[in-house]
């Protein structure tokens, strides 16, 4: 169920003020750190954020991952030290960002939303991950530890690919497609849900089919929000005139540019086929209740003739013949099961039964 966040508790404050707006997912904040160049690696969890601080100009490439973004004061030093905005800050903080993409001048803040399947609730979770890249450091914050971004990890540790041989902007490369190849996996569980939806809509529509429906388009809308700003994400960074983003890995972020196309593509196809399926849902109540309808009609029609026979000798006239006729009675039965029978064939060759 969709739940609005505390945003009026920022009412009145100046800009730049470090409000934390969102749920807390995490009991304590985790930063790891990973440092690595094309001959050495290193990873590890840090205690403090001022461990962190010397790898701010150091040659090698320096990835600092912060899973939690309730404590603000560990925001404010971290950016204090890497000489960010108070206002980028404040987003970092604000998890009711819209995916955006500024580009800073010494440095590029990107906004993503990170989606995920949850099992045990057996829905579609969302959370805010945003992303600094600088010269010679990728800084990425996270509401919580998520598992998502470890092939990026593997593939540095392992030194899988060209990952080790290139910089920071290749970094924040590998980051974004392994969130939006994370949207490929999800439109899959979303296609599966669909065609069980489908099934259930042909052989017997319930209610419980319509509140799946439901529960499915408002995941759709999500994820339709997330996706949409991804094009003008990745366009940005491709086509930003800043020299923290080489040449080179540029052709990869116009890789990353298909992907979202293909994803948007995708979200589009599966909102229209949702929206469809409310319209099905519809018509098929709207097919068994003409169905009801047109038995009892049926049934309602053979007995008119039946009650008006029953009626004209209910009457009780003193002077109707029938009435002392000793076969009266056995040739009105007759006469009904006759007519009953007749309107039956006739119902028949209409192929109305």
């Amino acid at each position: 169920m969709f739940k609005l966040k505390r945003v009026s508790k920022k009412a009145g404050l100046p800009p730049g003020t470090l409000v934390h707006i969102g749920e807390r997912r995490v009991e304590k904040v985790k930063i790891t750190l990973i440092d690595y160049d094309e001959t050495q690696f290193q990873e590890r969890e840090v205690k403090t954020v001022e461990e962190c601080f010397p790898f701010k100009d150091t040659p090698t490439v320096t990835w600092i991952n912060i899973d939690g973004i309730h404590d603000v004061d560990l925001i404010e030093k971290l950016g204090t030290h890497f000489d960010l905005h108070p206002l980028i800050l404040e987003d970092i903080v604000n998890t009711e960002q819209r995916p955006k993409m500024e580009d800073m001048g010494d440095y590029i803040f990107t906004v993503l939303k990170m989606l995920d399947y949850d099992k045990k609730k057996d829905e579609i979770s969302s959370e805010q991950v945003s992303l600094v890249l600088g010269s010679n450091f990728v800084i990425s914050f996270h509401e919580s530890e998520r598992a998502t971004l470890n092939p990026v990890r593997e593939r540095i540790s392992k030194s899988k690919g060209r990952i080790r041989k290139m910089g920071a902007d290749y970094l924040t490369y590998a980051i974004i497609d392994c969130i939006v190849d994370n949207y490929f996996a999800i439109l899959e569980k979303i296609g599966e849900v669909i065609e069980d939806i489908e099934k259930d809509l042909v052989k017997t529509p319930t209610t419980e089919t319509l509140q799946s429906i439901h529960k499915l388009k408002g995941e759709i809308i999500s994820l339709r929000k997330a996706t949409w700003p991804l094009r003008e994400i990745v366009s940005g960074l491709e086509r930003a005139e800043t020299p923290l983003i080489h040449k080179t890995t540029r052709i990869y972020l116009r890789d990353v540019y298909d992907h979202t196309i293909q994803v948007i593509d995708s979200v589009e196809s599966h909102r229209d086929i949702v929206s469809g399926m409310l319209d099905i849902y519809l018509s098929s109540l709207s097919n068994r209740m003409n169905e009801v309808m047109k038995v009892l009609t049926i049934f309602a029609a053979i007995f008119i003739p039946l009650t008006f026979i029953a009626g004209v000798y209910g009457m009780n006239f003193a002077f109707m013949p029938e009435l002392n006729w000793r076969w009266g009675y056995p040739i009105a039965l007759l006469i009904m099961v006759l007519a009953a029978s007749a309107m039956l064939v006739y119902f028949k060759r209409k192929k109305w039964l």
